[in-house]
């Protein structure tokens, strides 16, 4: 069977990629493309194993029931291991989908607000602590990189890197346009408004990822302004690149020094162009299907938190949860909200490839 013998050939695949690996004669960046590979085998081997224990046991249950003493227990076992075998196979179609190269990495996050003023700066606040706070729960690390917050503590823009391992796997699909419904903490008259914040996540990019050429960018150095410390103002700190072929611009001035503030610039910069460069492979990819999960696009209308209902409504997969305290402070209901969202993206995959 082609199925079987793609497992086969997996299991192969492991033992030489860690035969290789072992033997020295490998460095640097092959190492860690290896390293990578081997991590994601190493995740299906035991559903391998667990399939061709099925399959076999399904076998020796077959044979057992030539032998009358044994037909009972057999019949038993082969109605078990037949009811088992669909799941597997299931699971094993999901594990065996082609892999985002980006999945492992860390992700960086821009929230921004937009219509709505005051109220948007205010929700863009809300959602910069729920995803602090989801980050935390799970063991990330969240570093702010840019920040332009207002006087009633919310924020006009704030871009923020999230470490750890699958951050980008989990993230991908908040990207877009969230919506809120409340009365706003400004409005006297107790009228519901509906205001705006975009999102964008974008994968942490490796040097082997991108390359930038000096000859492509320009960097100014700045004073800082804004909170941060006595260094503002008072040290040229703040960095500005811009990426000549793209346009593209960054500024960082969170850090207390320069240096700091070029290598975490020029960290966002590689991830913005990784992500153009992903985007621009994905939409001819999939130019002639639309994915139910979305595109990315920071302008489209993806999610919808209605606090007079105390619900959260994902429009993509048409997912409502009565959770919205939850959702906001990053608890299990933004975990149950992503799981649905991997989980519809898997069997869209899973049907685009039948």
């Amino acid at each position: 069977m082609v199925i079987e013998q793609k497992l086969i050939d997996i299991k192969r695949r492991a033992d030489d990629i860690q035969s290789i690996m072992n033997s020295g004669n490998v460095s640097g960046d092959e190492l860690t493309k290896l390293s990578k590979e081997y991590s994601r085998l190493n995740d299906i081997l035991p559903l391998v194993d667990e399939y061709f224990q099925i399959k076999q046991g399904i076998s020796d249950a077959t044979e057992m029931q030539h032998d009358a003493e044994l037909r009972e227990i057999a019949a038993e076992q082969l109605e078990d291991l037949k009811h088992r075998l669909p799941d597997v196979e299931k699971r094993l179609q999901i594990a065996l989908l082609p892999r985002d190269d980006a999945d492992d990495n860390s992700a960086i996050m821009e929230i921004r607000a937009g219509v709505g003023g005051e109220e948007s700066a205010l929700f863009a606040g809300d959602l910069f602590n729920q995803y602090k706070s989801y980050a935390l729960r799970h063991g990330w690390k969240i570093e702010i990189v840019e920040e332009n917050a207002t006087s009633l503590h919310g924020y006009k823009e704030v871009i923020f890197k999230i470490d750890g391992d699958g951050v980008y796997a989990r993230m991908k699909f908040e990207s877009g346009i969230h919506r809120v419904q409340r009365v706003p903490e400004t409005e006297a008259g107790g009228r519901i408004h509906t205001s705006a914040v975009s999102v964008a996540v974008m994968p942490e990019a490796q040097d082997i990822d991108v390359q930038i050429e000096e000859k492509d960018i320009r960097i100014d150095v700045f004073r800082a302004s804004g909170a941060g410390g006595q260094h503002v103002n008072k040290t040229d700190s703040a960095v500005r690149i811009t990426h000549f072929p793209t346009g593209i611009v960054v500024t960082c001035q969170n850090e207390r020094s320069q240096i700091q503030n070029k290598a975490t610039a020029m960290a966002v910069l590689r991830s913005k162009l990784y992500e153009k460069q992903r985007s621009e492979q994905n939409a001819a990819r999939t130019s002639s299907r639309r994915s139910m999960v979305g595109s990315g696009d920071r302008s489209e209308k993806i999610r919808t938190y209605n606090f007079p209902e105390q619900r959260v409504t994902d429009h993509r997969i048409k997912l409502t949860l009565y959770k919205l305290d939850d959702i906001l402070a990053g608890g299990e209901g933004l975990d149950e909200m992503i799981d649905a969202l991997i989980a519809a993206d898997q069997l869209e995959r899973l049907a685009a490839m039948e």
